[in-house]
C-alpha cells in the first residue's frame, strides 16, 4: 500500500499524457502516405512510450526526458509517418528545467543540438542546415528559460508561504506568552485583593470566638468582619470590572488602590489588633500609576503576612522616594513567614513573597525579605521611577 501511495500519479499529469498520446497518434494516422513505413506496431509503441511516460514527468523528470529523447531519435530515422512526436520533447525538457538544476537541462539541450551535427559529420552530409540548427537551439533555450522562470516563481511562492507560516507561528507564540503573563497578573491581583481582607476576617473571627464572654469586644470584632467583607466585595467587584472592561459604574465609584490610601489599609490592620506606624505618607503623592499600584500591593501583602503568619503585634510602614526610585519598607515584630524559597509550598512565604518579587521584577525593581537583626521581619521593595525621558531609572 505504501508503494502504491508513493507512485500515485497526479490527475493533471495523467490527463496530459492521455491527450498527448491521442493527438500524437492521430496526426500521422491522418497524414500517412503510401511511401512511409506503417505506423503499426513499432511507431505506435514509440509514440505511446514518449507520451504516456509524461504522467510521471514530475517525479522522474530526467528519466522521462531520456525516454522521450530515445523515442523521438528512433521514430524519424526508422521512416514512420511525420507527426507531432517531436513536440513531446519540449514538454519533457521544460519539466527538467522546472524540477531539476539548470545545468542538467542545458546539458541535455547541448547533447540534442550535437546529435544532428555529429551524425552529419559521420555521414559526410548535413542533416540540418545552419538556420535549422539555430532555430533548434533557440527553441531549446526558450523552453529551458521558461522552465527556469516557473521554477523561480514557485520557489519564491514557497518561501513567501514559509515566511507567512513562520510569522503566524511567531504571532501565536507571542499571543500564548501574553496570555500566560496576563493570567499571572490576574492571579497576583486576585491574591492581593482577597488574601489581605480574608486574613483580617479570619483573625477577627477568631477573636470573636475567644471573646464570647465579652460581648462588646466580640461585637467589635464582628463589626470589623463586616467592614472587611464589604471592602473585600468592593475590591473584588472592581478587579472583575476591570478584567471584563464592562463594569464602568463600579470602576467609577471604586478608586484604584493607591499608596495615598494606604492609611485605610492600615486602619483595617489596626482593627485586627495590630499597632501600626506610617512614615513618609507625603512621598506617596503623584506617583506613576503602575508604581503606585505595585507599592500598595506590596505593602498590602506584607501586612497580610504580618497578620496571618508572623503573629506580629506591631507593624511599621516606611515610604521613601528619590528621583530614581520609590522604596517601600514594612517591618514587624513577628516571627516572619515560613519561606519555602518561593515555590509556593509554604504557608506564607511562597505565593506571597513570590508575588511581591514578580510584581517588582516586572517593573525592573526588586524585593528583599528576611529577618531583622533585632528580631522581627522586614520586607523592602525598590521600584524604579521613570526619568524625564520616560525610561526607568
Amino acid at each position: 500500500m505504501g508503494t502504491i501511495r508513493r507512485l500515485r500519479v497526479p490527475r493533471g499529469d495523467a490527463l496530459l499524457a492521455l491527450v498527448a498520446a491521442v493527438v500524437v497518434l492521430a496526426v500521422p494516422a491522418v497524414r500517412a502516405s503510401g511511401g512511409e513505413r506503417p505506423l503499426w506496431p513499432g511507431g505506435v509503441l514509440l509514440i505511446l512510450a514518449a507520451t504516456l511516460v509524461l504522467a510521471v514527468r514530475r517525479r522522474f523528470p530526467v528519466t522521462v526526458l531520456g525516454v522521450v529523447t530515445a523515442a523521438v531519435v528512433l521514430y524519424y530515422p526508422l521512416g514512420y509517418p511525420s507527426g507531432a512526436i517531436a513536440l513531446v520533447f519540449p514538454v519533457a525538457l521544460f519539466t527538467v528545467a522546472v524540477e531539476r538544476r539548470l545545468w542538467v537541462a542545458l546539458a541535455v539541450a547541448a547533447a540534442v543540438e550535437a546529435v544532428p551535427i555529429g551524425v552529419g559529420l559521420a555521414r559526410g552530409r548535413r542533416l540540418m542546415d545552419g538556420n535549422a540548427l539555430a532555430w533548434l537551439a533557440l527553441g531549446l533555450l526558450i523552453t529551458i528559460w521558461l522552465g527556469y522562470y516557473v521554477r523561480g516563481r514557485r520557489e519564491r511562492t514557497e518561501q513567501a508561504e514559509l515566511r507567512a507560516a513562520e510569522a503566524e507561528r511567531t504571532r501565536e507564540q507571542e499571543a500564548a506568552q501574553r496570555a500566560v503573563q496576563e493570567r499571572l497578573r490576574i492571579a497576583r491581583e486576585l491574591h492581593d485583593v482577597l488574601a489581605h481582607q480574608i486574613s483580617l476576617i479570619n483573625v477577627q473571627a477568631g477573636a470573636a470566638l475567644h471573646r464570647r464572654d465579652e460581648p462588646e469586644r466580640a461585637y467589635a470584632a464582628l463589626a470589623a468582619i463586616k467592614q472587611a467583607s464589604r471592602e473585600t466585595l468592593r475590591e473584588l467587584r472592581t478587579a472583575l470590572g476591570v478584567l471584563r472592561q464592562v463594569d464602568e459604574d463600579v470602576a467609577a465609584v471604586s478608586p484604584a488602590p493607591s499608596l495615598e490610601r494606604v492609611g485605610e489599609l492600615l486602619d483595617r490592620a489596626v482593627a485586627a489588633g495590630l499597632a501600626v506606624r506610617l512614615d513618609g505618607r507625603e512621598a506617596a503623592s503623584g506617583l506613576p500609576v503602575e508604581v503606585d499600584l505595585a507599592g500598595y500591593r506590596i505593602v498590602q501583602e506584607a501586612v497580610t503576612n504580618a497578620v496571618r503568619h508572623a503573629r506580629a503585634r506591631t507593624v511599621e510602614v516606611r515610604i521613601e522616594r528619590s528621583a530614581e526610585a520609590l522604596v517601600v519598607q514594612v517591618d514587624d515584630d513577628g516571627r516572619g513567614p515560613v519561606d519555602d524559597g518561593g515555590t509556593g509550598g509554604g504557608p506564607g512565604g511562597g505565593n506571597g513573597l513570590r508575588g511581591m518579587r514578580e510584581r517588582a521584577a516586572s517593573m525592573g525593581g526588586e524585593v528583599t525579605a528576611g529577618p531583622r537583626p533585632d528580631g522581627g521581619f522586614r520586607v523592602r521593595a525598590r521600584l524604579p521611577l521613570p526619568g524625564p525621558d520616560g525610561d526607568l531609572a
